[in-house]
C-alpha cells in the first residue's frame, strides 16, 4: 500500500508562501499600526512581494516538483519548471508594482484588508502556473479571482465600485460553473486529472466516451475564455476597470491576465493536446474576434467621459489580449508548441511592464485630475514632463512603434507565429488590428504634447479641477514615482536588448 505521506519541497513553495505568509502577518500587523504609519504596510507589502520573486532563483534549474505520487504513477501536482519560474516572475513583480502604486493613494479603502486580499491574490497567481492537475489550477483560479472582487468593491461608499464588483463576481462565478462541468466531464471520460495523464487519456478514449470527452473540453475553455475577458465574454472589462480603484484595474490588466494565461496554456498544450486540431483554429477565431472588439471599443472612447483614460486602457487590454492568444492558436498546430508558447509569455512580460507603467502615470495624473478624462492629459508636457515623455513612451510601446522597440519587436514576433503556422489570414487581421490600434494610442499620445487651454477656460469646463498650476503643485508620492520610473527604465532596458527575454522564453518553457 502507498504511504499517505510524502515529502514536501518547502524550496520549491516558496514564492506561493511568502505572500501567503505576508498576508496574515499583514492583516495582523494592522491591528497594532496607528493610522498615519499603515503607508507602512503597503512598503512591507511591496518588499515582500519583490523578494517572493527573488526567490525563484535557487530553482532557476527548473526540475523541481512535490506533492508527487510516484507509486500510483499519478505524477505530481506541483512543479517549479521553467514555464513557472517566468510566470511567476512576472505575476510577483507585477504585484509589487501595484503595490507601490497603492501606497499613499487617495482612494478610501481599508489598509489592512486592502493588503492582505492583494498579497493572497498574488498568492493564487503564483501557485497557478505550477499546478499540474486541473484540481489544483481550478483552486489557484479562484484564490486568484475571489480576493480581487472584494479588492473592486473596496470603495464602500462609491456606488460604481460595488456594480463594478458584482458584475466581476457574477461573470467570475459562471466561468468556475462552466469549468468545473467541462473538468467533471473530463474527468469522467479519462478517469484522472494530471495534465499528463489527462492528454493520455484523450488519446485512448473510448468510443462511447468521445462526446463526453469533447464536451468537457470545450466547457473547460468556455470557461477560461470568461476569465481572460476573451470575446464575446469580454463585457464586464470595462465597467470593472472604471469602478475598481486605479491600482486594482492595472492589477487585474497585468496580474491577473498573465496568471489566467499561464492556466490556458497548460490546459490546451498539457492536458488538451490530443484535441489540438479543434482548440488551435477556435483559440484563432477568439483571437481575432478579441483583438477587434477591443481596438473597435478602445477607438470609440470619447475624451471627455469620465474615467475615459482608465476604460480605453481597459479596451486595449482587451485587443492585447487577442495578440498574446495569436501564438497559442499556432501552438495548435505546431509539432513542438515551445517556441510558440514562449512568444506569447514573452509578449505578456512586455505587456505587463509598459500597461503597469501606463497605469502609474494615469494614478499621477488623476491625483489632479479626479474625473480621469482623456482631455486631463492635454498640455501634460507642459507641467508634468517627465510623466509625459514616459507616458508617451509606453503608449508607443503598447502600438509598436519605436523608440518602443520592445512593442514592435514582441508585434512582429507575434505576427511571425501566425505567419509561420500558416495562419496568413490571422495575421492579416492582426495588422488591421495594429493600424487601428495605431489611431488611438497615437491621439492620446499627441494630446500630451498639444497646448493646454487657458486656465479660466479649464476651470470654467472643468471646475478647475485640472489647471496646468495644481497639476504642478501636487507632490508625486515616492511609491507611485518609483513605479514609473521602474517600469520606465525596464521598458527602455528590453528596448535595447529585446531579443534576450524572447530567447529566454522561447528556449526555456515547457
Amino acid at each position: 500500500m502507498a504511504s499517505l505521506v510524502q515529502p514536501v519541497d518547502w524550496t520549491a513553495l516558496t514564492p506561493v508562501i511568502v505572500p501567503a505568509a505576508l498576508a496574515v502577518a499583514v492583516l495582523v500587523a494592522d491591528l497594532f499600526l496607528p493610522q498615519g504609519r499603515k503607508p507602512l504596510l503597503g512598503w512591507v507589502t511591496a518588499a515582500g512581494l519583490a523578494a517572493a520573486a527573488l526567490t525563484v532563483i535557487p530553482l532557476r534549474d527548473g526540475h523541481r516538483t512535490t506533492f508527487c505520487q510516484p507509486e500510483t504513477g499519478g505524477g505530481c501536482s506541483y512543479a517549479a519548471d521553467h514555464f513557472t519560474l517566468v510566470v511567476q516572475v512576472l505575476v510577483l513583480g507585477g504585484a509589487a508594482l501595484t503595490a507601490l502604486l497603492s501606497i499613499n493613494t487617495r482612494e478610501k479603502i481599508p489598509a489592512g484588508e486592502y493588503w492582505f486580499l492583494l498579497l493572497s491574490s498574488a498568492a493564487g497567481a503564483a501557485l497557478l502556473p505550477a499546478s499540474r492537475d486541473l484540481a489544483t489550477l481550478i483552486v489557484a483560479l479562484e484564490v486568484t479571482t475571489l480576493p480581487a472582487f472584494a479588492l473592486v468593491g473596496l470603495r464602500r461608499d462609491d456606488r460604481l465600485a460595488g456594480e463594478a464588483a458584482l458584475k466581476f463576481f457574477l461573470t467570475s462565478v459562471t466561468a468556475t460553473a462552466v469549468s468545473l462541468l467541462g473538468i467533471s466531464f473530463v474527468y469522467a471520460a479519462t478517469g484522472t486529472l494530471q495534465l499528463t495523464a489527462v492528454a493520455e487519456g484523450l488519446t485512448h478514449t473510448p468510443d462511447q466516451l468521445h462526446t463526453l470527452a469533447r464536451a468537457g473540453v470545450a466547457l473547460t475553455l468556455v470557461g477560461f475564455a470568461f476569465k481572460l475577458a476573451v470575446a464575446p465574454f469580454q463585457f464586464w472589462v470595462p465597467d470593472t476597470y472604471a469602478g475598481a480603484p486605479l491600482p486594482v484595474a492595472a492589477y487585474l490588466s497585468v496580474v491577473g491576465k498573465a496568471a489566467g494565461f499561464s492556466g490556458l496554456i497548460l490546459v490546451t498544450v498539457v492536458a488538451f493536446r490530443p484535441y489540438a486540431h479543434v482548440w488551435g483554429p477556435a483559440i484563432g477565431v477568439l483571437a481575432a474576434l478579441t483583438m477587434t472588439v477591443g481596438n473597435v471599443g478602445a477607438l470609440r472612447q470619447r475624451p471627455d467621459v469620465p474615467r475615459g483614460a482608465v476604460r480605453l486602457l481597459a479596451w486595449s487590454s482587451i485587443g492585447q489580449a487577442g495578440y498574446l492568444l495569436v501564438p497559442m492558436a499556432a501552438a495548435g498546430s505546431a509539432d513542438d508548441p515551445a517556441h510558440e508558447i514562449g512568444t506569447t509569455v514573452a509578449y505578456a512580460l512586455m505587456y505587463a511592464v509598459v500597461n503597469l507603467g501606463a497605469f502609474a502615470v494615469v494614478a499621477l495624473v488623476e491625483r489632479t485630475a479626479p474625473h480621469s478624462r482623456l482631455t486631463d492629459y492635454r498640455g501634460l508636457y507642459a507641467a508634468r514632463p517627465a510623466a509625459a515623455l514616459a507616458l508617451a513612451f509606453f503608449l508607443l510601446c503598447l502600438a509598436g512603434l519605436p523608440p518602443g522597440v520592445i512593442g514592435l519587436f514582441a508585434k512582429v514576433a507575434v505576427f511571425s507565429s501566425a505567419v509561420g503556422a500558416q495562419h496568413g489570414w490571422l495575421a492579416v487581421i492582426m495588422a488591421v488590428n495594429v493600424v487601428i490600434a495605431l489611431v488611438y494610442y497615437l491621439r492620446w499620445t499627441a494630446l500630451l504634447f498639444t497646448a493646454a487651454p487657458e486656465p479660466a477656460a479649464a476651470a470654467g469646463a472643468d471646475g478647475g479641477a485640472a489647471a496646468d498650476g495644481g497639476a504642478a503643485a501636487v507632490r508625486t508620492p515616492a511609491g507611485l514615482g518609483l513605479a514609473v520610473a521602474v517600469t520606465a527604465v525596464a521598458g527602455v532596458a528590453l528596448s535595447g536588448a529585446p531579443q534576450l527575454i524572447l530567447r529566454y522564453a522561447q528556449g526555456a518553457l515547457l
